[in-house]
């Protein structure tokens, strides 16, 4: 499916992080809200995965996870390729 590691992570980065950064702004502006006593708790269903008719509660955490993992993995095969190429011209 993937003939690199760089391929990989660049096909798995944008499905990480669309959730990782709708989880973040989510929370920022969920607390703001919630400082100024407007009510949001929209924003605390989305911020947790329960989009609307969707719930993605249970699975949330654990998808974000996976998704981490595997470019922590992928970034670091690239890394090692990188550091044994660069050794190797020495």
């Amino acid at each position: 499916m993937f003939q690199s590691s760089r391929s990989a992570h660049r096909a798995i980065v944008p499905i990480a992080a669309l959730p990782l950064m709708l989880t973040a702004i989510t929370g920022v502006i969920f607390s703001i809200l919630e400082q100024k006593e407007i009510e949001a708790d929209w924003l605390l269903q989305i911020h947790s995965g329960h989009f609307g008719p969707i719930n993605l509660q249970p699975y949330y955490a654990y998808v974000l996870g996976f998704c981490l993992l595997l470019l922590i993995i992928t970034g670091l095969m690239m890394w090692f390729r990188t550091r044994r190429r660069s050794r190797a011209k020495d």
